[in-house]
């Protein structure tokens, strides 16, 4: 007879005890980041219960099944209230695959070497940016593994998004009315280039000609034709007090623009549901937010493996759900063990439509899988839930480097008050010639300049 030294409600009296103490701490039957990095594996810090869905379920759910309208609610907790509701009412289905548990895949590889290699050098200095011990820019990995206040969870996720040195991304678009059916699609190459923190490119861990900007960050539209040149540009200041540069090249002007620094709460092109400040769930600088609270702690459903459609020569995702069958991308999740979920508010943006949001983290990786923003009213607004998987199925296999390419593969923004939903996939190409570029210099000349955007939008 097997006897459970952990009763099945143990692991929820540890996380509400924490909450109400206003305690961060990570792990349930043993310190989480001392269990990875004594082992690279999560599963010795927490009991039976938060390790497989079938044991949570008590056998409702299983490994392999899917979660749907009929069974959604024996889950509702580990969900957001928007998945929650695109599941019970919208068709949307999530197939539940087994929990990754290496933590060298839930990553890039040599970002968790650096976050391993680097954890306890890390402070805020007076002006309340991150730095090293001795004062300078961070130097790679996430700063803070094992935070100690919801303000480091965000933190992290602020100095860098996609965890490369450098990510261009070939992206899809499709954009849906309220009735389901897609109105507009596009075509966009994204790229975000980090100036500090770099772990794989020379030179490193700075380029010294922008140690003090945090990252470059672009976006150019490619298709359809009346849309091709439409582009942005983000410098960011490595100052998170400071505003990013935010510079515009529209085609029907034929120049550069400079937009208000505070202008992050509107979509970039018509149909779209997606603002600035959406990016990674963390588009601002971390001090225009303010209030960073954590308000909840447990187990969570998250897509971070087996996205890759590897089948498809351009990695296209297939579709269901909605009035039109197309409303959402097909997705696979795993039970994550313990998501962290921090509350901001938009303290430097009086007229931002958004009052507050709520962002899910990975607590083992402190990866964003989930954003829910609120109206200045307190009412559910929009989401953003991302995919994400290592580029590796059987033999099919991308590589960065030694490793393989481990990025988002797809997104959904829904605003629930209008209903329109946008959808997001990374593809390997699009027009133009285009295609996904990881850990390359020559992206800076190609994307990152306002000469590169006068040059797209030719």
């Amino acid at each position: 007879m097997h006897i459970r030294r952990y009763t099945h409600d143990y692991s929820r009296r540890v996380f509400l005890h924490r909450l109400a103490a206003g305690i961060v701490g990570l792990g349930v039957t043993a310190p989480l980041w001392k269990t990875l990095e004594a082992h690279g594996d999560a599963s010795r810090a927490y009991p039976d219960e938060l390790l497989s869905i079938e044991a949570y379920t008590k056998g409702a759910i299983s490994t392999g099944g899917r979660i749907d309208a009929g069974n959604v609610d024996l889950v509702k907790e580990l969900l957001d209230p928007i998945r929650y509701r695109q599941i019970k009412e919208m068709g949307r289905v999530l197939e539940v695959v087994a929990a990754t548990t290496d933590l060298m895949q839930l990553s890039p590889w040599e970002y968790i070497e650096a976050t391993l290699r680097n954890k306890g050098k890390a402070r805020f200095d007076a002006t309340g940016n991150v730095v090293t011990a001795d004062g300078e820019p961070w130097i790679g990995g996430n700063p803070f593994p094992d935070p100690r206040s919801a303000l480091e969870i965000f933190a992290g996720l602020t100095l860098s998004w996609g965890r490369h040195d450098i990510s261009v991304y070939a992206t899809r678009e499709y954009d849906l009315a309220p009735g389901g059916t897609v109105d507009y699609t596009y075509e966009s190459v994204w790229a975000e280039l980090a100036p500090v923190g770099r772990l794989v490119v020379d030179p490193k861990p700075y380029w010294p000609e922008f140690r003090d900007k945090l990252r470059f960050q672009s976006v150019a539209f490619t298709s359809p034709n009346e849309d091709k040149g439409t582009s942005f540009l983000n410098i960011w200041p490595y100052d998170q007090n400071e505003f990013p540069e935010l510079y515009g090249y529209l085609p029907a002007f034929k120049r550069i623009r400079r937009f208000p620094a505070n202008q992050r709460f509107e979509p970039l092109i018509a149909g779209s549901t997606m603002y600035l400040s959406d990016a990674w769930a963390a588009g601002d600088p971390l001090l225009t937010w303010g209030n960073y609270r954590l308000v909840h702690q447990g187990p969570a459903l998250a897509a971070l493996s087996d996205g890759w459609a590897a089948g498809h020569p351009n990695w296209e995702h297939a579709t269901h759900g909605g009035p039109g069958g197309v409303s959402f991308w097909d997705t696979k999740v795993q039970l994550v063990p313990e998501a962290l979920v921090v509350e901001a508010e938009p303290v430097k943006f009086a007229r931002a439509p958004v009052g507050k949001k709520h962002v899910w983290f990975d607590a083992r990786t402190m990866l964003p899988f989930v954003m829910v923003s609120f109206d200045r009213k307190g009412e559910v607004f929009r989401s953003f839930d991302g995919a994400f998987s290592l580029y590796k199925n059987g033999a099919s296999v991308v590589m960065d480097g030694a490793h393989p390419y481990w990025s988002w593969t797809h997104v959904h923004a829904h605003n629930i008050q209008t209903n329109r939903i946008t959808r997001l996939e990374q593809v390997q190409r699009i027009k133009g010639g285009h295609t996904m570029m990881v850990n390359d210099q020559s992206a800076f000349d190609r994307y990152l300049t306002t000469s590169a955007l006068r040059r797209l939008g030719m």
